[in-house]
Order: structure tokens, then sequence, then C-alpha cells
């Protein structure tokens, strides 16, 4: 290659998305992954030794994913395809299929088919790989952001190994971001740039995980410094400041610490205008949260436990719900599903408040600890062999269903506690009728025992 050549792809290079040009070509320089990626790991193992299986990755944007596929390709002596499920439909797949066998017939060579977003393909198109993905024609590698089990049909499923990938967490986008500064080929690193922690923090709460939309941002940025808006002596270092990343991406940093102090004056602040039905209040700290960065996974197991400890039984809807935001803040990710996380929040500050449950399960853990293995009363054992009855065994059980109301009264617990009561419901909300219900039952247990 001459000099003008050299240049010519250097000028290339230089107009790709830095999040392109920065991707890794190494398994060591993946980040992030070390679940599936750390030295002996299958996948690993798998890319090094050349036997690649066929595989559906399966993460969050941004996490690796074609970047994996594209360390596999470099790998691997089999040819390799890629192939974009947004784009083709089942005539490419028929041509790339007879190209396969093709180059099978006359040069004894494999092929990897990567399918970037195969979850767009419908039945009919993931139909098509299935006899061939089974025969070994191809090895498949498919990518995806949505749950495979919903989104790929199980008979192609059954014959892929799914891998997991996960979000980069705020480290893992610090040290892409650090190494685009450095790179002089490929990255940032002529500018005689450098960043504030500040301004690195910030831009690593705004990308949510994603490295390309972090890389993004941060060309974004640099950008806007060349273009004038900060003057700099030549061959000073031109330092990124946290106002300068507010200013290109119209995001302002929030002082928020999700490991510090502020992350738990901020739960707390949410937990407990929840419990004080505030949902104006409730709103106002789940939106500071999120805007700090918070893990909204984190914020939704919150809500779910604060569905049991401090509703219960008095609306039994409101676990449901809390379960049904993370899984929808799952499909649909930021910012759409960070409507349902503030739905959830105010249906557990607006729902009828009990910790009735809260308070009975503690008693109830107490009192095991104190008393231990108290033994189960004879006449609600299991008794399936001749012996077990003989011994007495399930003797005067009393099956409820064979009684009025589907109700007899007899006793359940051992006959050190006999008679204790540990869940006493609240008059609100659903626990009302529970209360009812109970009550009348236990007025009948107590004549029984007259």
């Amino acid at each position: 290659m001459d000099l003008f050549e050299y240049h010519g792809r250097q000028a290339l290079n230089s107009q790709r998305p830095l999040a392109d040009r920065m991707r890794p070509r190494r398994i060591d320089d993946v980040v992030g992954q070390d679940h599936i990626l750390a030295d002996g790991s299958l996948i690993r193992t798998a890319i090094l030794k050349d036997r690649i299986f066929s595989m559906i990755l399966w993460g969050p944007p941004g996490c690796g994913k074609t970047t994996l596929a594209r360390i596999i390709a470099g790998e691997t002596q089999s040819h390799f395809t890629e192939f974009s499920a947004v784009l083709s439909g089942v005539k490419e797949i028929r041509t790339v299929i007879q190209e396969a066998r093709d180059r099978q017939n006359l040069y004894q060579k494999k092929t990897i088919l990567f399918v970037d977003e195969i979850h767009r393909f419908n039945k009919a198109q993931q139909d098509a790989f299935l006899h061939h993905v089974e025969s070994g024609l191809i090895t498949l590698i498919g990518a995806t952001t949505e749950n495979p089990s919903f989104e790929v049909i199980s008979a192609l499923l059954s014959r892929c190994r799914v891998v997991t990938l996960n979000p980069l967490d705020p480290d893992g986008i610090r040290i892409l971001l650090d190494r685009a500064l450095r790179d002089r080929e490929n990255g940032l690193g002529n500018l005689n740039l450098d960043i504030s922690p500040e301004a690195m923090d910030h831009l690593a709460a705004l990308s949510d995980g994603d490295a390309r939309s972090a890389l993004n941002s941060l060309e974004i940025v640099v950008s806007a410094l060349m273009s004038g808006e900060k003057k700099t002596p030549a061959g000073d270092l031109t330092v990124i400041g946290l106002k300068d990343v507010e200013n290109a991406l119209q995001k302002r940093a929030l002082l928020y610490d999700k490991s510090g102090e502020e992350h738990y004056n901020l739960i707390s602040a949410f937990h407990k205008s929840l419990r004080g039905s505030d949902p104006d209040a409730a709103l106002y700290w789940l939106e500071r949260m999120l805007a700090g960065g918070e893990d909204p996974f984190f914020i939704a197991r919150r809500m779910i436990r604060f569905a049991s400890e401090d509703i219960g039984n008095a609306d039994p809807n409101a676990l449901l719900l809390a379960l049904g935001s993370m899984e929808a803040f799952k499909f649909l990710g930021h910012p759409e599903g960070d409507l349902a996380l503030a739905q959830a929040a105010v249906y557990l500050a607006t729902a009828p408040k009990s910790n009735s449950l809260y308070v009975s399960a503690g008693q109830v853990k107490n009192t095991v600890n104190e008393t231990g293995a108290l033994p189960v009363p004879f006449h609600i054992r299991n008794a399936p062999t001749r012996l077990m009855k003989d011994m007495g065994y399930g003797r005067g059980y009393q099956y409820a269903h064979d009684y009025r109301d589907a109700y007899t009264p007899q006793d359940y617990l051992p006959e050190k506690l006999k008679g204790r009561i540990f869940y006493n419901p609240s008059d609100r909300g659903y626990e009302k009728t529970i209360k009812q219900r109970l009550d009348g039952w236990r007025n009948l247990k107590k004549k029984s025992t007259i």
C-alpha cells in the first residue's frame, strides 16, 4: 500500500461513525461479557478452536451481538455470510442456502450464516432454515433484542444454543469511551482530547448500557467542540467538561450517585411516597431516579416488593401490575417502557394499604426460629403406603369439599402452636372481605372446641 492509498483509506475510515470504527476486533477487546467470553468458557473455546455451533445471541441494543458475530467471522475457516432480516426474505434465504450447498459440494467448506435481527423473520422465513441447520449445511448465528422464547420458533430454537449478552455497566462504558479518546487509528486520539470524570460519568449514565449510544454521544460532543464552540491554543489539551456534554446533548446531569447516599435517599423518598399514598411525589422521585441513570429494574424490583409489603391482599392486583410493569419495560426499554413504571407507581400509591401480610410473615419467621421443626400433625400427613396408614398417617382428616362452603373446623398447625393466629387482615380494600371471611371461619372453629 503506497502513501496515497493509505491516506485515502484513512479518509474513508474517518467518515464512518465512531461506534463502527471502534468495534472490537479481538475477543480480548470485548467489554462486559466475561460470563460468556472468559478463559475456558464455551463460546471463547468455540471461537478459538473454530468449532462454531448454531446459536442465538440475545441482548439489548449496543451490547456487542454484531461485534461478537464479526469476531467469529475473523476467526473461522468457514465461509461467513452476513444477512439482515430487515432487508431480506425467503427468496434471498434460498439463494444463500444454494450457495452454501455449492460451496460444500465444490470446496468442502462450511457456511456460517449470521442473521441480524432474526426476530423480524416470520414463521415461514424461519422455517426455511430448519432443515439446513439440522443437516449441518449451515451454522446459524442469529442476533435479537427480543426474547427468543417468543420471537423464534421452537423448532429452530431447539437446534440453537441461546447465548445471553448483558447491557454494559458504567465501568464498561467508561473503558470504551477512554479507548475512543486514546485510539489514534480508529478513534479520536489525534485530537488531543481528555475528559473530566463528571463528563465521563454523565455520558456513561445517558448510554443506559448501550455502547453504540455512548460512542455516538461522545462523537456529537467532540463535533460540537471542534466546530469552534470551545477554543484552545494549538497543541494544548482540550478537556471535555460536564457542561460541554450537557450543552451538546441537551441532557442536564442531575445530582445522583447510584452507589452512594443519594441513591438510598431517592429510593427511600420514592418508597415513602408510595406508602403515603402520594402519586404526585411518587412520580417525581421516579423521574428523578430515571433521569439520574438509575437501573430501571432496581426500581421495578422495589415496587414489586412494595406491592407485597405495603399493600398485600388489600389489593392483590397491585403485585400483578408491578410485575407487569417490569415485563413491559423489559420488552420496550427506554423511553417507551418508562410509562409502564409510572403507571405502576401511580397504582401502588393510590391502592389501599395494608402491612398485615408483612407483619404476619415476620411473626411466622420468628416462631419457626423459636420453636424449631415441630412435627406435622398425623391427620394432615400424607399416607401413600399401607405402613403409614397403619401408623395413623392421615387418620381423621376431614376433606374440606365434603362440607358446607368447603370449610370444616379442624386444626392444621402443630400441636404446640394450636390456636395461634398470625395473619390479621385490615379492614381496607379487599382485605376487608378476607377479614369477614376469616372471622366467620375462626368463630366456627371456636364453637367447635367448646
